[in-house]
C-alpha cells in the first residue's frame, strides 16, 4: 500500500536526483544519435560502429553513477520502505510533463533494484506497471521537431513531393542523381501498389522527422496514406563508390520493414524527442512486431527489456503450460528451455563443461556481450540478459528442475513457491537448422543451405568467425532467414589465423589418425569443415555448388586482410536484386 502522507523530506530530493540521472543519460544518448548524421555525411564508418558499440554501455554507466550519488548524498541503504514508496510517488509527480516518462520509469527500476532486496520488487516500490501514460504526449517546444511531417501531393505533384521529402533532411553531401533515384522509387511504387490507384481526398505521405542511421546507411521511414489504406515506405540512402549519395532501393511492405527492423540486426541511431511517438508510428507499419522489439531497435534496449518482461508476466498469467527442456541436441555450455506457448527460449550457462570446451562463465558472458555490441548484420540473434528471474515452481517441469539442479546448481534457488534463476539469456525461438533439414523438401534444403552459407558470409563481412559452424548452432526464422545463435566460441575474424592443412612429409604422417602438424590456439583450417557439415549428399551438392569457397582458407584470409586494412563491407537488409543499381544494369552485364 502507498503511504497516505508524504512525510519524509528526503523522498523528494531522492526522486529529483534519480530523474536528473535519467535526464543526463538521455541527453548523452541523444547527442550520440544526432551526431550520427555528421558521421554518415563524412563516411566515418568506423566512428559510426564505435558510437553504436559505446552507446550500449551508456545506460549501465549512468545507472551506476546515480546509485553512487544516492549512496553518497542520502545514505540510501538506510531509507525505510515507507520512504521508498514516497520516493516513487514524488517521481511520478516529476514525470507529469516529461517527454520520455516510460524510459524514466525504467531507469528508476534499474537504480532501485541495485539498492533494494528482491522482496521489494513489486509495484509499491517499482514500476511493475507504467504509471504515466505515453498517449498524446505533445511536443510543445518550438525548437524541437514534430514526430513526423505530413505531405499532401496530387498525382501530378507526387514526384516533386518525393524530391522535397528527401531534400528536407538537408544531408550535407551531394546525391549522385536524385532525380533518377526518385524515378526509380516511383517505378517501384507503381509495381507494388499499381499505377492506376485512385488517390483519395486525404492522400498524404507521413515521414518520421529523423533519419534512421545504422552502419553505412541512413533510412527514411514513413507511410503512404490513401483513404483507409496505409503503405509503409523505407528508402535506404547510401554512399556509392564515388562518395555520392544514392537511394539504394525502395521498400513498400510490412515484411520489408520487419526485415529492416529484425531482432538479428544492430540498433538504429535516431534523434527522438518523444520515443513513444516513434514506437507508436512504427507499430502502424509493423503491427505484428512486439513493442518491446521496436524499442530495442531504436537503441532503447533497456526499455525493450522492461516491455518484454511485462509481456512475459502477462503471458504467464494467461497460460497454463509448463516450462520444459527445448528439443534438439543439448548444448555443452548452455542449458536451454522454453515454454511451448511463448515464442522465446531461455538459456542458462552451465556450471561444468566437457574437457574439449576450454571456457568459463565470464568468458561466455563476454562473448554474448560482444554480440550485443557488434553489428549483427541480420545473422546473429539479439539476446535479453536478466538476473534473478522468478518462475512459478508449479509451471516448471520436474524434468527441467532436475536438469537445472544437475548442470546449473549455482544458478538456482527455491524461494517459497518460486524458482529463482540468478542469470539467464532470452532469445527468439527458431527452428534449429539441423532439425529443419531432417524433414525438408529438396527445395527447402536448397534454400536453407544457400541461406546457411550466406549467413556465414555476412558474419565474415562483419568481422565475425562463428567458431562452431555445425548446423545445430543456426536457426531458421519465420521469414526463412538463417540466423546464428550459439556464441560461446565466437571470435573476431581478424583474431584468427586461417591456414591450409600442410602436406604430409612422410608416409607415417599421411597415414596418421592424429593431427601431426602444429596447431596454434587461433589457427583455423577451413578445408576440414567438410566432413562435419557435408555428410548428407543432398546438402553437399547444394553447398559445393554455392559455397565451396567457405572450405578454402584464401576466402577467409582475404576478408581478414581487407578488414584489417580498414575496409567496411556492405551488408544489406534486403535482397541484392532489389537494389536500383543492379536493376539498371544491362541484362548482358548481369549474365556475365
Amino acid at each position: 500500500m502507498f503511504p497516505h502522507r508524504l512525510t519524509d523530506s528526503r523522498a523528494y530530493d531522492v526522486a529529483q536526483a534519480m530523474l536528473e540521472g535519467f535526464d543526463r543519460h538521455y541527453r548523452l544518448f541523444s547527442e550520440t544519435n544526432r551526431a550520427a548524421k555528421q558521421r554518415f555525411e563524412a563516411a566515418d564508418w568506423h566512428g559510426q560502429q564505435r558510437a553504436q558499440r559505446e552507446r550500449i554501455e551508456f545506460y549501465d554507466t549512468r545507472v551506476d553513477e546515480c546509485v553512487e550519488r544516492l549512496q553518497r548524498e542520502f545514505d540510501i541503504g538506510q531509507l525505510s520502505g515507507d520512504t521508498w514508496q514516497q520516493v516513487k510517488l514524488h517521481y511520478i509527480g516529476l514525470l507529469t510533463n516529461h517527454h520520455q516518462p516510460e524510459l524514466a520509469e525504467t531507469f528508476f527500476n534499474s537504480v532501485t533494484t541495485k539498492i533494494l532486496h528482491r522482496s521489494y520488487f513489486r509495484n509499491d516500490f517499482l514500476f511493475v506497471r507504467p504509471a504515466i501514460s505515453t498517449e498524446y504526449i505533445e511536443n510543445d517546444e518550438p525548437a524541437s521537431l514534430p514526430t513526423y511531417r505530413a505531405y499532401y501531393p496530387t498525382r501530378d505533384t507526387l514526384r516533386q513531393t518525393l524530391l522535397r521529402i528527401v531534400d528536407n533532411f538537408q544531408l550535407k553531401r551531394e546525391f549522385d542523381d536524385l532525380e533518377r533515384d526518385i524515378d526509380d522509387v516511383l517505378a517501384e511504387l507503381h509495381r507494388r501498389v499499381g499505377a492506376n490507384v485512385r488517390l483519395r481526398t486525404n492522400f498524404q505521405i507521413q515521414v518520421l522527422s529523423s533519419l534512421f542511421y545504422r552502419n553505412k546507411g541512413a533510412y527514411l521511414i514513413g507511410k503512404i496514406v490513401n483513404g483507409f489504406s496505409e503503405t509503409p515506405i523505407a528508402l535506404p540512402i547510401l554512399h556509392n563508390d564515388a562518395g555520392r549519395l544514392v537511394i539504394d532501393t525502395a521498400l513498400f511492405s510490412e515484411d520489408d520493414l520487419l526485415m529492416l527492423f529484425s531482432f538479428a540486426r544492430a540498433y538504429f541511431m535516431v534523434d527522438m524527442e518523444i520515443p513513444s511517438a516513434y514506437v507508436q508510428f512504427l507499430r502502424t507499419l509493423m503491427p505484428r512486431k512486439p513493442r518491446s522489439e521496436i524499442y530495442s531497435a531504436l537503441g532503447l534496449q533497456k526499455q525493450g527489456k522492461n516491455a518484454f518482461y511485462r509481456d512475459f508476466l502477462y503471458h504467464l498469467r494467461h497460460s497454463s503450460d509448463q516450462f520444459g527442456i527445448s528439443p534438439g541436441i543439448k548444448g555443452m555450455v548452455m542449458l536451454v528451455f522454453d515454454l511451448p506457448s511463448f515464442p522465446y527460449v531461455f538459456k542458462v550457462i552451465k556450471d561444468y563443461y566437457p574437457p574439449q570446451k576450454d571456457t568459463s562463465r565470464e568468458l561466455i558472458k563476454s562473448k554474448y556481450l560482444l554480440v550485443k555490441t557488434h553489428d549483427r548484420v541480420g545473422r546473429m540473434a539479439d539476446t535479453l540478459e536478466y538476473t534473478s528471474v522468478a518462475f512459478p515452481r508449479s509451471r516448471v517441469s520436474d524434468e527441467l528442475v532436475a536438469e537445472l539442479q544437475q548442470y546449473c546448481p549455482s544458478q538456482i534457488e527455491e524461494d517459497g513457491d518460486m524458482l529463482i534463476i540468478r542469470h539467464l539469456y532470452i532469445e527468439r525461438r527458431m527452428i534449429p537448422l539441423n532439425i529443419y533439414l531432417q524433414d525438408a523438401t529438396r527445395e527447402q534444403i536448397e534454400h536453407a543451405v544457400i541461406e546457411y552459407g550466406n549467413a556465414i558470409k555476412d558474419l565474415v563481412a562483419a568481422n565475425i568467425f562463428p567458431g562452431d559452424m555445425l548446423w545445430k548452432n543456426f536457426g531458421v526464422t519465420r521469414h526463412g532467414k538463417v540466423v546464428f545463435y550459439d556464441y560461446d566460441e565466437i571470435e573476431y575474424l581478424t583474431d584468427c589465423n586461417f591456414r591450409k592443412v600442410p602436406e604430409p612429409r612422410t608416409e607415417e604422417e599421411e597415414m596418421s589418425g592424429d593431427i601431426w602438424y602444429h596447431v596454434g590456439p587461433k589457427d583455423v583450417f577451413p578445408e576440414t569443415f567438410g566432413p562435419f557439415l557435408l555428410g548428407n549428399s543432398s546438402v553437399r551438392e547444394v553447398f559445393m555448388a554455392n559455397h565451396a569457397d567457405l572450405l578454402d582458407h584464401t576466402f577467409w584470409q582475404g576478408h581478414k586482410d581487407r578488414i584489417k586494412a580498414g575496409h567496411v563491407h556492405d551488408v544489406f537488409p534486403y535482397e541484392a536484386h532489389r537494389r536500383f543499381a543492379i536493376q539498371r544494369q544491362p541484362i548482358a552485364t548481369l549474365a556475365a
